[in-house]
C-alpha cells in the first residue's frame, strides 16, 4: 500500500492492519534534554537499518517494558531508565526524576502497537551519551526545530510520534521551561486513528477534523 511521502505517511513497522486489533504492548520511551535555563536539546539516536521494525529511524531512547519489570508506572520508569542505558549509555540512578510527558497509544488499525509513556529527563552532570554500533548506530543532540528541519530536508528519518513530540517540544525555549509545564499538567492518552482515502493512509489525532 503506497501512501503519501510526508509525515502522515505509515513508517517502516506501521503497516495497516484491516483486522481485530493487536495488543498494544507496554512501552517507555526517554526524552533525554540539555541546555538548563537557556536552551533546550534533545537526544535522537538512530536505530541500525538492519532492524526489522524502524530499521533506519531516528528516534528517542525507548522500548518495551520486560515481564520482570512489573506494571503500572514503575515498570514504566524501570524500563525507560533500562532503554536509556542500553542504547544511549546513559545511568540514571533515580526514577523519580523521570517527568512524565504523554502517554501514546499506536492507532488500532496498526500491526505492530505499543502503549508508550514518554519521560522527560536532564541528562546528568558529567555524563555523555554513547551508542553501542549495533542496535544504535549513530546519535545527535537537536533542537527540535532542527531535528524536523533535518527531516523535512531528508537528512533523517523521523516516524509520527516523534515528529509530533518534535513540533510539541518547539514550543518552549528552555529544559526549565519545559520541566516546570509537564511537571504541572494533567495527561491524556492520546490515541491516533489510521483512516484510508483510496491507497493512501492519513493519521488523524484527536482533534483534527475527521477523528
Amino acid at each position: 500500500m503506497h501512501a503519501h511521502e510526508d509525515s502522515e505517511r505509515p513508517g517502516p513497522g506501521e503497516e495497516y492492519n484491516p483486522g481485530e486489533p493487536a495488543r498494544a504492548r507496554q512501552a517507555a520511551t526517554v526524552i533525554l534534554l540539555r541546555g538548563g535555563a537557556d536552551a533546550l536539546e534533545v537526544l535522537l539516536v538512530k536505530r541500525t537499518p538492519h532492524a526489522r521494525f524502524m530499521g533506519g529511524v531516528w528516534v528517542f531512547p525507548g522500548g518495551a517494558v520486560d515481564a520482570e519489570e512489573g506494571d503500572g508506572d514503575e515498570a514504566h520508569r524501570a524500563a525507560a531508565i533500562r532503554e536509556l542505558r542500553e542504547e544511549a549509555g546513559i545511568a540514571l540512578d533515580d526514577p523519580d526524576a523521570l517527568v512524565k510527558f504523554s502517554r501514546w497509544i499506536t492507532p488500532a488499525e496498526v500491526q505492530i502497537r505499543f502503549d508508550t509513556h514518554f519521560f522527560l529527563a536532564p541528562v546528568p552532570h558529567g555524563q555523555e551519551p554513547r551508542i553501542d554500533g549495533e542496535e544504535c548506530v549513530d546519535l545527535g543532540w537537536f533542537t527540535p526545530s532542527a531535528a524536523l528541519d533535518a527531516y523535512g530536508g531528508g537528512e533523517i528519518a523521523l516516524v509520527f510520534p516523534t515528529i509530533k513530540h518534535l513540533e510539541q517540544l518547539s514550543d518552549f525555549s528552555s529544559v526549565e521551561e519545559l520541566l516546570a509545564h509537564a511537571r504541572g499538567r494533567d495527561l491524556q492518552p492520546i490515541q491516533p486513528k489510521v483512516v484510508l482515502e483510496g491507497e493512501t493512509a492519513r493519521i488523524l489525532l484527536p482533534g483534527d477534523p475527521g477523528y
